[in-house]
C-alpha cells in the first residue's frame, strides 16, 4: 500500500464515473488488459484490489498474490473465474439491483418490437414509404392471448413478470427450483416449459450449466408461434439453430440483445427480417451506469474501510483480514 493506500488495478477499459471516483480513495495503476504477460514484479507484489469491466481469468487472479477483492462492472460475473477467486480467498462483487428495473425495461420492449415489427415500422416511415406505398404491413403477431415462460426468475426476471401482468398474458417460468408465494406456473424443464408457452424471455447468467440450452429441440418445442426473446447473456442460445429456425419458420420471430461473441453478430440473424437486434443496451442509460459505476467504487471502498463488501457474489462471502 504506497503511501498507506490501496492500489487498485484497472486491466483495459473502465467506465470513466468509476476512474474519476477511485483516486479519491486509492492509488490507481493500469494495465492495457487482464493478461498475466503484462503484469510487472513490482505490480503482482503491490496491487491490493482489481476494478473490472471484462473478463478475468484464474490465471491473471494469480498474479497477483496480495489482491484481496475484484470489483466487477456488471451484475453478470461470468467473465470473472469467481470459482477460482473463492479458492484463493479473494472476494469478487458485482452490481446487482442497480440495474434491475432497466434491463426490465429493456426486455419488454425488445418484446413489443419483436411482436409489433415497431423498428421496421418506424424504418416505413422515414424512407417516405407511407406515402408512397401506403400503410405499413399489418403485423403477424401480437401479445394478446399469449403465455410467456420466463428462463430465469432472479431479480431482473421478477421486474420482467411483474411488468407482464399489465399486458394480461399468461406468465410461467423455468428455474431448478419453485419459488413460494407466486401464481406463476413453475416448469422443472426447459423444455416442458417450451411445449406450454409461446414466448421464451431468456434472462438466466451465462454459465456452463445454461451454454446453448436454448438449442433446435428448445424451438421446436416452442413452436411456429414461438417468440424469443434474450436480455441475458448470448451464450444461452445456439445462435446456429436459432437462425436456422427463423429461416425455416420453426418459430416466429426473436428478439436479442445479446450475442455469444460481441459485438460480432453472426450474418444469418442480419439478414433475417423476422429478428430484432439491438447491440446489447439492457442497462445502457446513463443514469444505470452511473449507479452501476458508483456501487464498485462504494465496494471497494467498504471493503477496504469496514472490512466486508457492500455486494460480494455468492461465491465470495468472506470478510476482510486484518492483521
Amino acid at each position: 500500500m504506497p503511501n498507506g493506500r490501496p492500489r487498485i488495478l484497472v486491466p483495459g477499459k473502465m467506465s470513466q464515473r468509476v476512474l474519476d471516483r477511485l483516486p479519491a480513495h486509492f492509488e490507481l495503476v493500469f494495465v492495457a488488459a487482464a493478461d498475466p504477460t503484462l503484469v510487472t514484479v513490482d505490480l503482482a507484489s503491490s496491487v491490493s484490489g482489481i476494478a473490472v469491466q471484462g473478463k478475468i481469468a484464474a490465471g491473471f487472479i494469480d498474479a497477483f498474490p496480495n489482491v484481496e477483492i475484484i470489483a466487477n462492472f456488471g451484475v453478470g460475473y461470468d467473465g470473472v473465474d469467481a470459482g477460482h477467486a473463492a479458492k484463493r480467498g479473494v472476494t469478487v462483487t458485482n452490481t446487482p439491483d442497480v440495474l434491475t428495473e432497466e434491463v426490465a425495461d429493456t426486455a419488454i420492449g425488445l418484446l413489443l418490437n419483436t411482436v409489433r415489427r415497431f423498428p421496421a415500422a418506424e424504418q416505413w416511415l422515414r424512407q417516405g414509404r407511407w406515402a408512397k406505398d401506403g400503410a405499413f404491413a399489418l403485423s403477424p403477431l401480437t401479445l394478446r392471448g399469449r403465455t410467456v415462460g420466463l428462463y430465469g426468475l432472479g431479480r431482473i426476471g421478477l421486474a420482467i413478470a411483474k411488468r407482464l401482468e399489465a399486458f394480461g398474458v399468461s406468465i410461467a417460468y423455468h428455474t431448478r427450483t419453485p419459488r413460494e408465494g407466486l401464481a406463476y406456473t413453475h416448469y422443472p424443464t426447459l423444455k416442458g416449459m417450451a411445449e406450454a408457452v409461446d414466448t421464451i424471455i431468456v434472462i438466466v447468467p451465462g454459465t456452463e450449466s445454461t451454454r446453448k440450452t436454448i438449442d433446435a429441440e428448445i424451438l421446436d418445442a416452442l413452436g411456429p408461434q414461438g417468440v424469443l426473446i434474450n436480455v441475458g447473456r448470448g451464450t444461452t442460445i445456439n445462435e446456429a439453430a436459432l437462425a436456422d429456425a427463423l429461416q425455416r419458420g420453426v418459430i416466429a420471430a426473436a428478439g436479442l440483445d445479446v450475442f455469444e461473441n460481441e459485438p460480432h453478430v453472426p450474418e444469418a440473424l442480419l439478414a433475417l427480417p423476422n429478428v430484432s437486434l439491438l447491440p446489447h443496451v439492457g442497462s445502457a442509460s446513463q443514469a444505470t451506469r452511473n449507479a452501476m459505476a458508483d456501487l464498485v467504487v462504494d465496494n471497494l471502498v467498504a471493503w477496504f474501510e469496514t472490512g466486508a463488501a457492500l455486494t460480494p457474489v455468492a461465491e465470495t462471502p468472506f470478510k476482510r483480514k486484518t492483521a
